[in-house]
Order: C-alpha cells, then structure tokens, then sequence
C-alpha cells in the first residue's frame, strides 16, 4: 500500500507539471492582463501602469514568464493577488474554511440521505416507498442547482425566514464566542441542504441497484441457504459489497469539499474559494485564479489516489500493487 501510494505521487508530478503549462497558456490568451480593471482615464496614470507591467513581468519572453512563475509557485509563493493587494495564499486561506465547512455539511446530508433511502429502497424494491425514492431522486438529477437555490432561497428565508439568505456569519457577533459559531452553523445549513439534497439522487440509485443486484448473487443463495439471518444476510453479505461504487464518489468529494460549488456560495453570496474563483476570473486577478485551478487539480489527483486506497480498504479483494 505504501509502495503504490508513494508511485501514484510520484506520478502526479509530470501530470501537474502539464497542468501548470496548460493554466498558463490559458491565462496568457485571456483577454487583457491584471493591470486592465486598475486603468480608469479620470484617476490612472497610464505611465504608472505601464511602469507595473514591467515590473511584474509582462513584456518578458512568455517562456521566461512561465519560468518565474512556476519556480515560485513551487517554494510557496503564489504571488500578489491585485485585486486585494495582498499575498494569494492569504486569500486563499481566509475564504477556505466557509468552504471547508459548506462542503463537509453537504457531503455529510448527501451520504445520510443517500444512505437511508438507498438501503431502504434497496430492501424494498418495486415498493411504494421506492417509487417515491425514485421520483425525489429524479427530481434532483433534473432540477438545476441555481433554480433550487433561489427557490430555497425564496420560501425558506423571505418567507418562512428559517435561514440567512447571505453571508457565513453574523458580523454583529464577537468573533470565537459560542454564538459566532452557531451563526455561521445557521448560515450554511440553507446551502449545505440544497447541495446535499441534489447530490443525494445519483449516490441513492447506485446503492439501490448494487443493493438489488447483490442479492441475486451465490453467494446471498448460499448464505440463505446455510440459514444466515436475514438482517445479517444485508448488514454483512450485501451492503460491504454495494458500498464499494460510492468510493468512487468520495475521493471525488474531496475536490468538492475544497472547490467548494460555485454556484450556489454565488447565488447565497457565501464567501468561500468557489466563489472567490468566480470573481478573480471576472475581476482578472491572475494570480489567484491560477493558484486556485491548479489547487483544485492537485486536490483532484489526490481524490482519485484517496478513492483507489479506499477500495483496497473496503474490499480486501483489490490488491494494490
């Protein structure tokens, strides 16, 4: 296990080194460059400007520029974020914990409900119970995420004023105290729900059907057939089996966990590094748009490298070599 980890990391160098060009090459042929939103013809001085570019590099060779950039960005140093004027990894840093938090509370509702319904409607297939399940579970996959934002938005705040509509915490509430914590535990449930809830309905079918088809195989037969309790027969045979594809999904959660999802801490206007990425392509603030795209396949990689170790874990069958 540990030999075959230590490979797969060693294996993600020249992946994110092929990253890193291809964010680059993307920076460099977007419109403009991190100066272009300071220009205003009432208040800049355009030989000021011109003096920023070429102190930041901007007419070097592109070669020479990628180099730069690229041995920096390995000792740590992400740059000057221009829009907020100062270091990128501190923005980074205070935006990702409203993002850790959102996405920890989504994946915890989505994999209860997932779950839950999922065992359920697997035990009990073809029921009433689970045509109900399968009609939440397509409406999930059908609804947009932004729709059911401003949906919940609309009933759960403006109407029943149960939840925040914006922000992570009350800024009239000292910060560290047991009331600043329950706020921001308010502010994220509203988010976290609507995120949970639609990533529910692909994780409930996949263990529905797994649970389904494990239950015709030999072996459930011959453990029915050996008198095994039924409920051990599920517990034991059955579900360790039909949880191995949801592995799948949470080493893929753990990209989600950082990315945090865009459109929704947008729509809820929650300050996370989902939404700070949205704005520093707006805004053309380079430095943290790159360092957020390739955190982003760094935590990718190692989601994938999480998900294969997991399998191994759940399923002694899988030999990692």
């Amino acid at each position: 296990m540990l030999k075959y980890s230590l490979r797969r990391l060693l294996g993600m160098l020249p992946m994110l080194l092929l990253i890193s060009i291809v964010v680059f090459t993307l920076a460099k042929l977007m419109p403009g460059d991190s100066l272009s939103g300071e220009i205003d013809p009432n208040n800049t001085d355009p030989q000021y400007i011109e003096e920023m570019r070429q102190k930041m590099g901007y007419y070097d060779p592109v070669p020479v520029q990628y180099y730069n950039w690229i041995s920096k960005f390995a000792q740590g140093d992400f740059g000057k974020s221009t829009r907020y004027k100062i270091q990128v990894s501190d923005v980074i840093l205070e935006k990702l914990p409203n993002t850790l938090m959102l996405g920890g509370t989504s994946i915890l509702i989505t994999y209860i409900l997932a779950f839950i319904m999922g065992t359920y409607a697997g035990r009990k297939p073809y029921s009433l119970a689970d045509n109900l399940i399968g009609g939440f579970n397509y409406a999930g996959l059908s609804i947009p995420s932004f729709v059911a934002a401003v949906f919940a938005i609309y009933i759960f705040s403006f109407k029943l004023n149960w939840f925040p509509s914006n922000g992570s915490v009350d800024i009239t509430i000292t910060q560290g105290t047991l009331d600043w914590y329950l706020s921001k535990l308010h502010h994220v449930i509203l988010p976290a729900l609507v995120l949970g809830a639609l990533s529910t309905a692909s994780y409930t079918q996949f263990l529905r059907n797994d649970i389904i088809d494990n239950s015709r195989k030999d072996f459930v037969r011959t453990a029915r057939a050996k008198g095994t309790p039924e409920s051990r027969i599920y517990n034991v045979h059955i579900l360790r089996n039909s949880i191995i594809p949801l592995i799948t999904y949470l080493g893929f959660d753990i990209v989600a966990i950082i990315s945090g999802a865009i459109i929704t801490e947008t729509i809820f206007t929650y300050p996370g590094i989902g939404k700070l990425f949205l704005e520093s392509v707006g805004t053309r603030d380079y430095p943290v748009m790159m360092a957020l795209t390739m955190f982003f396949s760094l935590m990718t990689l190692v989601g994938n490298l999480i998900a294969d170790i997991l399998y191994g874990v759940v399923d002694p069958r899988i030999r990692l070599d």
